[in-house]
C-alpha cells in the first residue's frame, strides 16, 4: 500500500465531519479580510489534530514536524463575496456583512472557497493520524482575503517567512467548472493570468443640460475613452497573445438635465504575460490622459491601480511531479489537463516571497447533468460529493507526493 493510499484509507470517517463543517461555513461566509469566525474554527480545529498554530496576517498557519525530511505548505483561501445567493440550497446563506466601503451587502461563498477550507482542514488530520506514512515538515496555510488580492500579502507582511519554516515547495488548489467532479486538472508554466483594477476619475466642467456650450462633458468624456479603450487589444496586442480590458463600470451624474463636473470608470485587465500587463497598462494611461486633453478637462485625471494580482506560473518540475503522483493515485482517467483560465489568484505571493517553487491545480465541482454555472455567479453551487472527497484526496496526494515515506 502506497502512503497515500495509507493516509486516505480512514477518508470516509473524516468525510462525515467535512459535510457538516462545509455546510456551517456555506451558511456562514465572511467578507474578505474580516474572517475571524472562520479563523477561529481552523485554530480550534488544527489545534485538536495537534498542530502548532499561529494566526498571521488575518490568516491561519498549522505547522506539524515529523522528523528529518523536506517542508511542504498547503494553501486554501478562505474569504468569501459580497453576493446574495440564489442556488436554493437548504444550506443557503442569508447572511450579510459591512463591505470596506462601508455598505452593507450580502455575502455567499461564490466562488468556493468554503470547500477549500473543508478539504484542507481534512487533509490535515488525515495527515496528522497517519504520520507513520510520511517524514518531514507540513505546514497547512489558510489564507483570508484572496478576493481583493490583500491577503496573501497581509500575511507575509506579518512576518509569516520569520514565524514558520521554510517550505521546499507550496501546493493550492480551486474547485472549478472544469474538470467533472471526481477530477482533476493539471498544467505547467501560466494557469492563471495576472489582473488588476484601475479606477479612472476624469474631470468635467458642469453645467445646466440645456447649456453643454458653457461646461466640459465628462460623460461624453467617459465614454470617448470607453470606446478608445476596446483598440488596445486589437491593435496593440499581437494576436498570438492574450490579453483583456474591461469596463466593469462608468458612474456620472445624478439628473438628465445636469452635466456633472466628473466621471469614474473602473477597469480591470487580465494577461498571461507580464509584458503583455505593461502594454495595457500603459496604454490606458496613455488613452486616458489623451481623451482628457482632446476634451479640454480642466485638470488632469486620477488613476488608481488596485486590487493587482500576479500571475500564476506553475513550476514545470513541481507540476509534472504531482501530476504523475495524480495519475499514480487516481488513474490516468481522472486527471487532465486544465487550460489557462483567465481569472487571477494572489497565491502566488507567498511562494514568491520565499522564492520557493509552486503549482496550483484544480478540481471538479459539477456531476454530468447538472447546471454549471461560472465561480461568482450568485447561483455557484458545486455538488458536495465527490467534490469534497477529491479535493482532500489530490491535498493529501500532492503533499505526499514530497513528505511521503518510500514503500
Amino acid at each position: 500500500m502506497t502512503p497515500a493510499s495509507a493516509v486516505l484509507s480512514t477518508l470516509d470517517a473524516t468525510n462525515e465531519w467535512q459535510e457538516e463543517l462545509y455546510v456551517h461555513l456555506h451558511q456562514n461566509p465572511e467578507l474578505s479580510m474580516q474572517e475571524t469566525e472562520t479563523a477561529a474554527e481552523i485554530t480550534r480545529r488544527l489545534e485538536s489534530f495537534g498542530y502548532a498554530v499561529q494566526q498571521i496576517g488575518g490568516g491561519v498557519v498549522g505547522v506539524m514536524e515529523n522528523g528529518p525530511g523536506p517542508t511542504v505548505l498547503f494553501r486554501a483561501d478562505m474569504d468569501a463575496l459580497p453576493v446574495a445567493e440564489t442556488t436554493g440550497l437548504p444550506y443557503a446563506s442569508t447572511k450579510t456583512g459591512v463591505d470596506a466601503d462601508g455598505n452593507t451587502v450580502p455575502i455567499m461563498h461564490a466562488c468556493g472557497h468554503d470547500m477549500h477550507v473543508t478539504a484542507g482542514l481534512g487533509a490535515a488530520e488525515l495527515l496528522s493520524q497517519h504520520s507513520d506514512q510520511w517524514a518531514g515538515t507540513y505546514i497547512a496555510l489558510f489564507q483570508p482575503g484572496e478576493e481583493t488580492a490583500a491577503g496573501a500579502q497581509a500575511m507575509v507582511d506579518d512576518g509569516l517567512l520569520d514565524k514558520v519554516p521554510t517550505p521546499d515547495v507550496a501546493l493550492a488548489q480551486h474547485v472549478l467548472t472544469v474538470p467533472e467532479s471526481g477530477k482533476v486538472g493539471t498544467a505547467a508554466g501560466p494557469i492563471l493570468s495576472t489582473g488588476a483594477c484601475i479606477r479612472v476619475k476624469v474631470w468635467g466642467k458642469g453645467s445646466h443640460g440645456s447649456m453643454p456650450h458653457l461646461g466640459v462633458d465628462p460623460v461624453l468624456l467617459a465614454a470617448a475613452i470607453v470606446q478608445r479603450l476596446q483598440g488596445i487589444v486589437s491593435r496593440e496586442i499581437a494576436p498570438s497573445q492574450f490579453g483583456v480590458v474591461t469596463v466593469g463600470s462608468l458612474q456620472a451624474g445624478f439628473k438628465a438635465n445636469i452635466i456633472p463636473d466628473s466621471a469614474t470608470l473602473l477597469l480591470n485587465v487580465r494577461a498571461y504575460d507580464l509584458e503583455v500587463r505593461k502594454v495595457l497598462l500603459a496604454a490606458i494611461e496613455r488613452i486616458v490622459k489623451a481623451e482628457c486633453e482632446a476634451s479640454g478637462s480642466p485638470k488632469p485625471p486620477e488613476i488608481e491601480l488596485y486590487e493587482s494580482y500576479p500571475l500564476t506560473d506553475n513550476d514545470e518540475v513541481v507540476s509534472d511531479h504531482v501530476t504523475d503522483a495524480f495519475r499514480a493515485y487516481f488513474g490516468e482517467d481522472r486527471v487532465e489537463h486544465l487550460a489557462p483560465i483567465p481569472a487571477s489568484e494572489d497565491f502566488s505571493n507567498i511562494p514568491s516571497a520565499w522564492g520557493i517553487p509552486y503549482t496550483f491545480w484544480g478540481f471538479g465541482g459539477f456531476t454530468p447533468g447538472m447546471t454549471v454555472l461560472p465561480n461568482h455567479n450568485p447561483g455557484f453551487a458545486p455538488a458536495l460529493q465527490p467534490s469534497l472527497r477529491t479535493g482532500t484526496e489530490a491535498a493529501v496526494v500532492a503533499v505526499l507526493a514530497y513528505l511521503g515515506k518510500a514503500a
